[in-house]
């Protein structure tokens, strides 16, 4: 996910919903406490448990077992996409993960972990349509679908001439809009793109074989927060180092290549 707009979001507004994650280990009572953004539908990085309700993903496991690696428990805010950056700015948080793509712009705004997930985008058309979108060119003077705040919409106004950005506020909302045939195709992350092609909401949808480009996921944390990026560094280093990465990983994802 990419290029965060500025808009500042107070804590407390109806979108911002805060709650401790529930571990499996218990933490003593001055265990102290990080906080998480996160946008709450972005399957399989973050998005709510059908049947437990509660949110789940590798990203919020992935985070969890950097702070316990710290002795830190977690308490997660969601809030959508493009609140995450600005929150950070606001001290309402401490990082923020959602499958946030590591940019040169944002770079001059944040400091990032090393990267944790390699990704790209991915092109989501109707069956329909098959014969006549065989690739990024065919989509020139378009109406997209995209999520605001992304690389897939930055991808969109940017790089598809006379194209159209549809921005909505989360991945599944474009993809409604995308079968409804409000716009030709969407342009998501691959691995977000293809978790939805597995579900039973995805019938009438295909990907395109192409990935467009080739992105880099990070945790984004104040530059000016030094203590937490030493946190969040070191706890990486730790669960890269004992297997947990790896299991979580192929956990989410299958075997890593």
């Amino acid at each position: 996910m990419l290029i965060s707009s500025l808009l500042k979001k107070p804590l407390g507004v109806a979108l911002f919903t805060s709650f401790a994650f529930t571990s499996s280990v218990s933490f003593a009572e001055d265990t102290k406490i990080l906080r998480v953004g996160a946008e709450p539908s972005y399957a399989p990085f973050e998005f709510m448990d059908e049947n437990t309700k509660q949110l789940t993903g590798f990203d919020i496991e992935l985070i969890d077992a950097i702070a316990k690696a710290q002795g830190y428990s977690i308490e997660i805010t969601t809030m959508p996409f493009d609140g995450l950056i600005p929150a950070l700015f606001t001290n309402t948080i401490d990082v923020a993960l959602s499958a946030i793509t590591i940019t040169p712009e944002r770079q001059k705004r944040v400091a990032f972990s090393d990267p944790y997930y390699e990704s790209g985008l991915s092109i989501l058309i109707r069956e329909e349509d098959q014969d006549k979108i065989k690739s990024v060119k065919d989509l020139e003077g378009q109406v997209i679908c995209t999520q605001i705040g992304t690389t897939g919409s930055f991808y969109a106004q940017k790089e598809i001439k006379g194209a159209t950005a549809s921005n909505f506020n989360s991945a599944p909302e474009s993809y409604l809009e995308l079968k409804a045939g409000g716009c030709v195709a969407a342009i998501n992350d691959r691995p977000v793109n293809d978790y939805y092609l597995a579900t039973n909401q995805s019938s009438g949808i295909i990907s395109l074989p192409q990935t467009l480009s080739a992105e880099n996921y990070g945790i984004a944390i104040n530059k000016n927060n030094s203590e937490i990026i030493e946190i969040v560094n070191a706890g990486f280093d730790k669960i890269k180092a004992d297997g947990t990465y790896d299991k979580l990983y192929q956990k989410w994802f299958g075997a890593k290549k």
